[in-house]
């Protein structure tokens, strides 16, 4: 399935959540797909970090409704954050990985999951994860993504799709550093707190 159609599909039931992210053609096909989430998205820099990142936001906020948009290539640089969620049971953690079976953001060298012997979701449940699933239609996604969003548990959908970039697409022409402040600027209005304070060097 396409990955921007599904990204679309889970834009449009997001409303007062926060959001992390993978780099690479994720990052842009999100700023088009859900563009009224663009302040409440942080879009993580370093491949394994982006569900630990989200588990630490659902610790910490533990009212709000988190949201993961990890990869294939990500999670299989972390796999352990599936035991921490399958020991921790985060009530209010939603994660989809975009399994495409490739890093694309490096040219498309394959991940461990093209050879259709590695299961993501299989390894998930193994870890304690108990609602652990594979879509491969944007039907399926769909259902994954109500019953993710109102779940009262840890909830993962890996997500099967193709390699293809949706052409003609907006760039996100932010940097980490910019995209990093716009999300705690965001927290902290949404919140009522203070994350980041004023720089002593004003």
């Amino acid at each position: 399935m396409s990955r921007w159609e599904a990204m679309a599909l889970l834009g449009a039931r997001l409303r007062d959540e926060l959001v992390v992210l993978s780099l690479g053609g994720a990052v842009d096909e999100w700023y088009d797909a859900a563009p009224h989430m663009r302040d409440a998205s942080l879009f993580q820099q370093q491949l394994g970090c982006v569900t630990p990142e989200a588990f630490g936001l659902a610790a910490g906020l533990p009212h709000r409704r988190i949201v993961s948009l990890d990869t294939d290539g990500g999670l299989l640089f972390n796999l352990g954050i599936l035991a921490t969620l399958g020991n921790e049971q985060p009530a209010n953690l939603f994660v989809v990985v975009w399994d495409n079976e490739q890093y694309q953001s490096i040219g498309g060298p394959a991940t461990h999951t093209a050879k259709g012997r590695v299961d993501l979701a299989a390894i998930a449940r193994g870890a304690g994860v108990a609602e652990a699933h594979t879509a491969t239609t944007l039907e399926e996604f769909d259902a994954h993504c109500a019953a993710g969003l109102a779940a009262h548990e840890p909830y993962i959908v890996v997500a099967k799709t193709d390699g293809v970039l949706k052409p003609g697409i907006r760039r996100k022409h932010s940097d980490g550093r910019e995209d990093k402040y716009i999300f705690v600027r965001h927290v902290e209005e949404t919140e009522g707190i203070v994350v980041m304070g004023p720089s002593e060097h004003n």
